[in-house]
């Protein structure tokens, strides 16, 4: 969780600097998600990501510093500088990119679901996305599909109460998104997204479920971003009150987990400070590469962009 939050905090001064291209969409707030999700995954599961997928690839073991100049358009990034924030993405990780499209990285989740039933492993794809994403058709459809062939899939969505601007209740007739997994006949469950053990404890059901050939699973966790749809403003926002922004931040992930393990005795306060003091190394190790990588060879435009049919 903490690779996720400084993470993200480094890239948005970088973007509030001028020195990103495009939108940024942060993830800061929602950590507990992506990191009790992949934390419960083994490495050759899959994961499809959404427009807000930083955290889906830094939790799934993303190499920061690529990440960072990807994130610059620079060449030493995952996709040579040319998929920027929205398009990220690392095979070699079976994480299956980040999707600007809302809704469109659900299909392919169900596609990787399908090739593996039909390959007869057991390996499991994990659908991210947000409650907008449940009002696309795509996302049916996919989920449809999942459900009616018992697919080895976890549909993660990650309600954060906000298509962009627009509340869900004013797009949604019901009060939780999951009931729409009564309709596919598969289990919902609805989990704190501000508690990452919650969260792990559901995807470790899910996933074994799937792994047994039972089916897809839903999984709503309830959650909030702290910044604005893209860019880094917090507070003063039209669409939402400050007072719903630090009522959500009281229950911070990051600062409850810390709590709640040494509470426990399970780690100290210094050693949760050296883990701190680590990830911020690496953070800004990751922001001077990124600074570092020079930028695409022009000559390089249309490499990996088009092939030719043999």
């Amino acid at each position: 969780m903490l690779r996720i939050r400084l993470f993200e905090e480094a890239a948005g001064k970088l973007f509030e600097g001028n020195k990103m291209p495009g939108f940024l969409h942060l993830y800061v707030g929602q950590e507990a998600v992506a990191s009790g999700v992949c934390v419960a995954m083994r490495d050759d599961d899959q994961v499809s990501s959404t427009h807000r997928g930083h955290g889906h690839l830094v939790a799934k073991g993303g190499d920061l510093s690529k990440m960072m100049a990807e994130l610059m358009g620079k060449a030493d990034g995952y996709c040579n500088g040319k998929g920027g924030s929205m398009h990220i993405c690392d095979l070699d990780l079976n994480m299956l990119g980040a999707n600007g499209i809302v809704g469109g990285g659900t299909p392919i989740a169900v596609g990787a679901g399908f090739a593996n039933k039909y390959k007869g492993n057991d390996t499991v794809s994990v659908a991210f996305f947000g409650d907008g994403s449940t009002n696309i058709g795509a996302f049916h459809e996919a989920i449809n599909m999942a459900a009616a062939l018992k697919l080895p899939v976890l549909f993660i969505c990650e309600n954060n109460e906000y298509g962009e601007y627009t509340p869900r209740h004013k797009v949604m007739a019901i009060n939780d998104v999951v009931d729409r997994a009564a309709g596919y006949g598969i289990p919902g469950v609805i989990v704190d997204g501000m508690d990452a053990i919650a969260v792990h404890e559901a995807a470790l059901e899910g996933l074994a479920r799937a792994r047994a050939g039972d089916g897809p699973t839903f999984i709503e966790c309830k959650t909030y971003r702290y910044y604005n749809h893209h860019g880094v403003q917090t507070l003063g926002m039209k669409y939402r009150t400050d007072e719903e922004v630090e009522e959500w931040k009281k229950k911070d992930c990051i600062e409850a987990f810390e709590k709640r393990v040494t509470e426990a005795g399970i780690i100290s306060a210094e050693e949760l400070a050296a883990v701190r003091a680590e990830v911020e190394a690496e953070v800004a190790a990751a922001v001077e590469f990124g600074e570092n990588s020079p930028m695409p060879d022009p000559s390089t435009l249309l490499t990996d962009v088009y092939t030719e049919m043999v």
